[in-house]
């Protein structure tokens, strides 16, 4: 059976192979730093680099030694203090340099942490397995940004298969005219001189010898200039450009009353990521704005957004009526494409949901791309759960999910990602 092994490097040299295997025999602690890095970045820096911080101790790779006890013969080079037969003492207490009083020893030397850093694909590779997404939407997710051919006139140099056969012709034929204009003019002038001679009926035939003979030369001349040459070749030159897109603004909604705790508030943010990487893929300007809410709605910035936790009841609808109100300000031109999540546990005040219902049918669902509502509880749906219900029945762009823990998000993205295949792709 044959084995094949890749030698390729990696930058720097350093052996692809070899980095994966690290990644896979040190995946939990890797996990475990992306998990921290991604409660400390902001939704935009989600997709950089990471640097992660392993213990020495848990880099040690195993060996065989030999066992303690037995017989040992050992040779101690430089030996002044015994001799052959001598017993060797014990050493009393641990071997090493402190006195394990809790103070500072002059002896011994300690060891930093090992620490690498992880690439955008590793980080975004860790990032979505943690999210128990499948590969196709990790593809999809962390893809490069679609680039189109467009023509950009001629160059002097390609493939023979973009041979530009009619701009090729059309410089042949212009340096042929070019080179062959002036032993043209004189070919003309010489035949005129010719033909003069030969009707004068000159009797020097040595004169007319070298008239003809100069004719010749000059019709040589002439054809010895190429039909078409290295030169006059073009090739149609094609170069890269991004995909024309256009502008999406991502609105984020979030309930901060007291029963949203930080877990809560940690899934809601892995769901706005994704979101925001979905968007990130399909438009070049992305803007975000950020709206929590409890019995009154505001606009804040994302630190507030995230950390922020208030106390009281939760009217849903402020926050929907100032999402409402923002559009009309700042987006109602009609060239944003305007997508919006919400998170919630569910809890609202009992007369409300039916208004919400009735604000995002008749005012914010006409005008978003898509509506993505997740509730974030283990307990049973609350009464803006049932509201919502009748919305998803009679709008496609509706999407709402119940999450229980972080790998719950992804069904939401696979039903927005069908969505995009059935109309398409994205506006």
């Amino acid at each position: 059976m044959a084995h094949i092994i890749d030698r390729r490097l990696n930058g720097k040299n350093k052996s692809a192979v070899n980095r994966d295997r690290f990644l896979r025999r040190f995946k939990g602690q890797i996990k475990e730093a992306v998990a921290r890095a991604i409660k400390g970045r902001s939704i935009t820096d989600v997709d950089s680099g990471e640097k992660v911080s392993i213990p020495v101790k848990d880099i040690s790779e195993p060996a065989f030694r030999h066992g303690k006890g037995g017989v040992w013969e050992g040779v101690h080079p430089g030996n002044e203090e015994f001799v052959k037969g001598d017993r060797i003492p014990r050493p009393q207490g641990g071997g090493g340099g402190g006195s394990g009083s809790g103070k500072a020893s002059n002896e011994g030397e300690g060891e930093d942490d090992f620490v690498f850093h992880l690439s955008h694909e590793e980080f975004m590779n860790v990032f979505f397995e943690d999210l128990a997404l499948p590969n196709l939407i990790k593809t999809e997710l962390m893809g490069i940004e679609e680039m189109k051919s467009v023509r950009a006139g001629y160059t002097n140099d390609g493939t023979p298969a973009n041979i530009s056969i009619v701009r090729s012709l059309r410089g042949a034929l212009a340096r042929r005219v070019a080179l062959s204009a002036p032993t043209l003019a004189q070919l003309v002038e010489a035949e005129e001189e010719l033909d003069e001679m030969l009707e004068s009926g000159e009797e020097n035939t040595l004169d007319i010898r070298h008239q003809r003979e100069r004719v010749h030369a000059l019709r040589e001349k002439l054809y010895s200039i190429p039909f078409i040459d290295p030169f006059d070749l073009r090739y149609n030159n094609r170069v890269k450009q991004p995909k024309p897109t256009s502008q999406a603004v991502m609105f984020c909604l979030m309930d901060v009353s007291g029963s949203m705790d930080e877990s809560k508030k940690d899934m809601a943010k892995r769901f706005f990521i994704l979101l925001y990487l979905f968007l990130q893929r399909n438009y070049e300007k992305i803007e975000l704005v950020f709206i929590r809410h409890h019995t009154s709605a505001v606009e804040v910035n994302e630190h507030d957004f995230f950390h922020s936790r208030e106390s009281g009841g939760t009217v849903v609808s402020s926050a929907l009526n100032l999402m409402k109100d923002i559009i009309a300000k700042r987006y109602a031109q009609g060239g944003w494409n305007i997508y919006a999540a919400q998170a919630s546990d569910g809890d609202n005040w009992d007369s409300d949901s039916a208004n919400c219902g009735k604000i995002l049918e008749e005012s914010l669902l006409p005008l978003c791309q898509y509506y993505a509502y997740i509730e974030i509880t283990e307990g049973e749906p609350q009464n803006l759960w049932y509201e919502y219900q009748k919305l998803g029945a009679r709008h496609r762009h509706f999407a709402m999910q119940r999450i229980r823990q972080a790998g719950d998000i992804y069904p939401v993205f696979r039903e927005l990602f069908s969505k995009e295949r059935q109309q398409g792709g994205s506006a």
